[in-house]
């Protein structure tokens, strides 16, 4: 049952980080890709910039910085290398970004989280 609601509060976070991210004028291209190395929650795009982006939802906001770290950002990377080809097609720049959300705050956006 714990599970289930964590997938449901994840799916929510999703999809408040795509709204966020539309309303600051990305394109979302696809959600909850699936790659044999993990999943990449969403991929957007913004002028030449693609973005994979890693989404976590906390309940508490002081929980947030604790919700990401280098192993879980190695993993999306593995997912992103194994993808990025359908999705920068015309030279475009990618990244790889994170979303933090809680309650009661606005997303903290942090862009090109990754950096080998």
């Amino acid at each position: 049952m714990k599970r289930q609601l964590a997938e449901k509060s994840g799916r929510e976070g999703e999809t408040r980080a795509a709204m966020w991210l539309r309303a600051k004028g990305w394109q979302i291209l696809a959600r909850r890709v699936k790659t044999p190395a993990g999943e990449i929650d969403l991929i957007a795009k913004r002028g030449g910039v693609i973005a994979f982006v890693e989404v976590k939802w906390r309940r508490r906001r002081a929980d947030l910085d604790h919700a990401i770290d280098e192993h879980r950002l190695s993993r999306v990377a593995a997912a992103v290398e194994a993808v990025a080809h359908r999705y920068a097609l015309d030279g475009e720049d990618i990244r790889i970004d994170v979303i933090l959300l809680a309650p009661g705050g606005f997303p903290r956006h942090i862009a090109n989280a990754w950096q080998p």
